[in-house]
């Protein structure tokens, strides 16, 4: 017999009158993927027996000799979705072994499960809970190509100052400086309607919204940031967070990338990391006599996120992009060190968040290039190793500091931690420190191998042997 939360999804498919059932899936990297049938082949057997697709045509997944597998969809993440012309309900599904239907290892949902399930198991807490923060641009156009004989990519943006001598009708004058779009009020902000329509839909679908506003990079960098939740809800809530954001977007003639520095010398987007432990309704990292209202535990996690944060990066920022994006001069970190209210810092302590039903810390580095579910079990894995260990990260020379760490001299700089300043480099870290990764069985020794190989081999060296644009007009004549 079908369980209740079946029974409530087969009960909303009569009810709406749906006529098709949209599957999605993550694979390995973090794309998004779907399949879609009617709604009269969607019944209770369905979520038994699942929807057989190519897991060798999935990255990361699998080989091309054993590729079967099948997709397993979650009742719970059940919701409809409002962009498709027929009415279409849209379920998560687990990917899982055809046979057996045991869940597929390498499923980053599964990886994350694990994780949470690790936390529970070692008695720390009970549940963590997350609210990534959404950093994108909203272009107007945008082409590019890259082929044996030509490069180059074209963006454009009506608030954008190159575009103050248009000669256009539609150009009233209304341009945003260079790194200077932090809150900008219409109608410098173009942008503020359809950033309501997605906060609007965010909310109808269930994910909650503190506020959205534009951000400093002047051809429309926008935020929108999101309302905590436990770790797999969360990430299946961000996916669909991208997914309804570039939607709206498109419905505008709009584009959206999450990329981390589409633009040359201007801000970048990050995706900061809120977290926190709690045991029921406590909050594990509220003292109010701790630095920064921070208990022991708190700082022990942070510890650990701070030592391992060179090879948390090849997760949580797992693109050649990245690290352009990680470079001193706009907000974004370079040392790992931790502060209150620093934003210069890896790990900010939010000074407005000082009640124990607030606390919390923020790790800074991350981007949206990662998958979502790999990176959070990452960064958790990290944190329960520092409280295992009872890392002190004063001890450890990562601060406090509480001052902005690019004013520090030249001689202070050095003495800190660095994070790495490539893909390479991160994927090095990895390759040198992943122990507790392994930690639970959370990560196993085969997905990190593959994960360091592909990155290096698909994407690291794929841009590294190109010749790059730039260096036409630097060494064409020499």
């Amino acid at each position: 017999m079908p369980n209740q939360a079946i029974e409530r999804v087969l009960a909303l498919v009569r009810k709406r009158k749906i006529e098709a059932v949209d599957l999605k899936f993550v694979d390995l990297f973090g794309g998004w993927h779907h399949i879609t049938l009617p709604a009269n082949r969607f019944d209770a057997g369905t979520f038994r027996e699942g929807i057989a697709f190519d897991g060798a045509s999935v990255p990361g997944f699998k080989r091309l000799e054993a590729g079967d597998m099948v997709l397993l969809p979650d009742p719970d993440t059940a919701q409809l979705d409002g962009f498709w012309e027929r009415p279409t309900l849209s379920l998560i599904a687990q990917p899982a072994e055809a046979g057996t239907r045991q869940p597929f290892a390498k499923d980053p949902r599964a990886i994350l499960a694990r994780a949470e399930a690790h936390l529970r198991e070692s008695g720390i807490a009970g549940a963590s809970l997350w609210a990534p923060e959404f950093e994108f641009y909203i272009f107007d156009s945008v082409s590019y190509l890259s082929d044996i004989n030509q490069a180059f990519y074209r963006i454009d943006s009506s608030e954008a100052d190159w575009n103050s001598g248009a000669d256009d009708p539609e150009n009233l004058g209304y341009k945003i400086p260079r790194q200077g779009g932090y809150h900008a009020i219409p109608p410098l902000d173009q942008l503020f309607n359809l950033r309501a329509e997605m906060a609007a839909r965010l909310e109808a679908a269930g994910v909650g919204v503190r506020y959205h506003h534009h951000e400093v990079g002047g051809p429309g960098q926008s935020e929108i940031e999101v309302m905590e939740m436990p770790a797999r809800p969360m990430a299946d809530a961000a996916m669909r967070v991208k997914y309804i954001i570039k939607m709206v977007a498109r419905r505008h003639g709009k584009s959206v990338t999450f990329m981390p520095k589409p633009l040359y010398n201007e801000a970048g987007s990050g995706m900061h990391f809120h977290q926190r432990l709690i045991r029921g309704r406590r909050n594990l990292f509220w003292d109010r006599r701790g630095y920064a209202g921070l208990s022991k535990l708190a700082l022990h996690y942070i510890g650990g996120l701070l030592l391992h944060a060179p090879a948390l990066l090849a997760f949580t920022n797992p693109s050649t992009n990245s690290y352009k994006r990680l470079v001193p001069g706009f907000e974004a970190p370079v040392k790992t060190i931790y502060g209150l209210a620093n934003r210069s810092a890896a790990v900010r302590i939010p000074k407005y968040a000082d009640t124990a039903a607030t606390k919390r810390m923020e790790f800074r580095p991350p981007d949206a290039t990662c998958n979502i579910y790999l990176a959070m079990a990452a960064q958790l894995l990290a944190g329960i190793d520092g409280i295992r260990r009872e890392l002190d990260p004063e001890d450890l020379g990562f601060g406090p500091f509480d001052k902005n760490v690019f004013e520090l001299p030249e001689v202070e700089k050095a003495r800190l931690g660095s994070l790495p300043t490539s893909l390479r480099e991160a994927m090095v870290a990895l390759e040198r420190d992943h122990r507790f990764l392994l930690a639970g069985e959370v990560f196993s020794q085969d997905l990190i191998e593959h994960w360091i190989e592909t990155k290096i081999e698909k994407e690291y060296n794929e841009v590294r042997n190109r010749p790059h644009p730039y260096e036409i007009s630097l060494y064409y004549n020499a």
